[in-house]
């Protein structure tokens, strides 16, 4: 079943493009599979890829902090932390996990298959993370290394460039208080779905108006794409 998957899906092509090539191949294709898939398909003898997962967001934390200790040694704990959580958060992995191509070797069910937006950048996100695991397992912390050099580290200078790492909220904080001496305050407008996967709309307000929205899988989440918003109408950069 596990090499089935793996040829059918085309794994091969996917290690080529990453100049990776798994000893254990069932542990790459666990790094793709979805809670979802194993719903519709329980026959298949592998596991979701939750506990890799797991492992693979504390290798990319070691991985990216030790970087970034060997390359900025006049910086300070708070800016390295900053700069550290701008490059493994869910956007930027999401993001990279598509150009990476990982989105054409999910192993989703059929309703998941047709989620996009935001859902999607979650499972990408979750996925690249998986991956790491898998690879840290297969291959090792050097081998994982290797690959955040080629993938996710240069984007550290997009972030440092474009001060993606100072988050909206505090940004519309600093501005407002700037600019208008007073301070956003945030309301839950409406909650929404299950509680697996609820959704919160927020309101930014500033002296009682409402400036935007924001939408999001938790209630910072949505203050935060609420204070991203609220920034663009206010023009403020």
């Amino acid at each position: 079943m596990i090499s089935r998957l793996y040829e059918s899906y085309r794994f091969n092509i996917l290690e080529e493009n990453l100049q990776v090539s798994f000893i254990q191949k069932d542990l790459l294709v666990q790094g793709f599979v979805h809670r979802s898939y194993l719903n519709e398909n329980p026959a298949i003898p592998v596991s979701h890829n939750e506990r890799l997962e797991f492992l693979g967001d504390a290798v990319l934390e070691l991985v990216v902090t030790e970087y970034l200790y060997k390359h900025y040694p006049d910086k300070t704990e708070g800016e390295l932390t900053s700069w550290r959580a701008a490059l493994v958060n869910t956007k930027m992995l999401s993001s990279l996990a598509r150009d990476l191509g990982f989105n054409d070797y999910l192993l989703l069910s059929k309703g998941e298959q047709k989620e996009e937006g935001r859902a999607r950048e979650f499972i990408l996100a979750d996925t690249f993370e998986a991956f790491t695991g898998a690879l840290y397992l297969d291959q090792g912390l050097q081998v994982c290394k290797d690959m955040m050099v080629r993938t996710l580290l240069p984007c550290l200078s997009d972030i440092i460039d474009q001060k993606l790492f100072q988050d909206a909220k505090s940004r519309l904080q600093e501005l407002a208080q700037e600019r208008l001496s007073v301070t956003p305050t945030y309301k839950v407008i409406q909650e929404t779905g299950p509680d697996h996967a609820k959704r919160f709309q927020v309101g930014a307000y500033l002296n009682g108006d409402m400036i935007a929205e924001g939408e999001g899988f938790s209630k910072q989440e949505a203050e935060e794409e609420a204070a991203k918003r609220a920034l663009e109408v206010k023009e403020w950069k």
